[in-house]
């Protein structure tokens, strides 16, 4: 599991490096908050399959 979570997460930053190279001056800058989104989830989610293993 954390291969697959650490995979995940250098995936994540890669893109948002990608992403952040450029685009049209217009464009908002909200991709990295998506992301942070996905990512937080995701750490709450094995988060909380980790506890429930415990006990």
């Amino acid at each position: 599991m954390k291969k697959t979570f650490s995979f995940l997460a250098i995936n994540l930053f890669i893109v948002s490096s990608i992403l952040a190279q450029g685009g049209p001056p217009e464009t908002p800058i909200d991709g990295g908050l998506g992301i942070l989104l996905v990512a937080g989830a995701a750490y709450g989610i094995k988060k909380i399959r980790d506890k429930r293993k415990e006990g």
